[in-house]
């Protein structure tokens, strides 16, 4: 069954790899197979914090056909425009990449390239109508074409500090075509309250979980998102392994709130996912 075909029937699971830094694939083949059987898909970024790596679609390509994972491909609008966009989503659909993340993208001056300029001709809403259109058979410019069956998927931030602002965000993608969203981290089951009262989502949302290592590494994610006072203090004085016990718990407690399911976010620690699912790894326990 598809990824999108289960969302809605079983509590769905994701994780976030990232291309390899250079032209060899080994790791992220390797991290990919880690997970193998732990994940219902894995998401392939686009050069995150604007810091080169391999492209997208080629790491997806490999994955899908190495591993035999079903793969969501990050695009961003940040390093190519409309025409390059639709050229590259058009490749992805040859090469059966299927589904497709649309963001904005990190601003090159965070990365390892400062001196690159954005392109960002469009922002996530009209990427994500950009492959609506070719779902329809049509190009930017109004060109029929072999339609693509693209799944799209759009994030959100359950933490943000205007939730009216996100949803208005928010609702703007699923006009646009969205089918399903993932989120930045979320820490406590409130925060996730919060934002299904505010934002009221009509499409299924993958909450994101993150085990934060340090308390300087949760200083850093509190300047976009909410990082509870508690967590904070657990971090002080007992490190990394209050941040696997919050992400263990958060993952309970969003399967207890019955949404459609989480987004893992391992940093290249494999190991990670498995600890943080527990007993989300049998299947009869994801059931809906």
């Amino acid at each position: 069954m598809k990824l999108i075909d289960k969302l809605g029937k079983v509590f769905v699971v994701t994780a976030e790899l990232d291309p390899p830094r250079g032209s060899d694939p080994t790791k992220t083949l390797e991290e990919a197979l880690a997970v193998r059987g732990y994940v219902d898909a894995v998401n392939i970024s686009d050069s995150p914090q604007a810091n080169l790596r391999m492209s997208p679609l080629v790491a997806a390509k490999l994955v899908q056909e190495r591993t035999g994972l079903e793969v969501i491909a990050h695009f961003t609008c940040r390093d190519r425009n409309i025409l390059g966009l639709q050229s590259e989503l058009l490749g992805a659909a040859a090469l059966g990449v299927q589904n497709i993340l649309c963001l904005r993208g990190d601003p090159p001056e965070r990365g390892d390239h400062p001196d690159t300029k954005g392109v960002f001709e469009v922002d996530a809403v009209g990427l994500a109508s950009i492959v609506r259109s070719l779902n329809n058979g049509q190009s930017k410019a109004g060109r029929d074409l072999e339609p693509t069956n693209f799944s799209i998927a759009v994030a959100a931030n359950p933490g943000a500090a205007d939730l009216i602002l996100e949803r208005e965000r928010f609702a703007a993608k699923v006009a646009a075509g969205a089918h399903f969203a993932q989120t930045q981290p979320v820490f406590d089951i409130d925060t996730v309250h919060r934002f299904l009262d505010i934002v009221q989502p009509s499409i299924p949302v993958l909450f994101g979980v993150l085990p934060i290592r340090n308390l300087e590494m949760a200083v850093r994610v509190a300047k976009w998102t909410t990082v509870p006072s508690a967590l904070l203090q657990d971090l002080e004085q007992n490190g990394k392994k209050a941040g696997l016990e919050w992400a263990k718990q958060i993952v309970q407690d969003l399967r207890q709130a019955s949404v459609s399911g989480v987004h893992l976010y391992p940093l290249g620690r494999p190991k990670v996912v498995m600890d943080v699912l527990g007993a989300l790894t049998d299947p009869i326990s994801r059931l809906k």
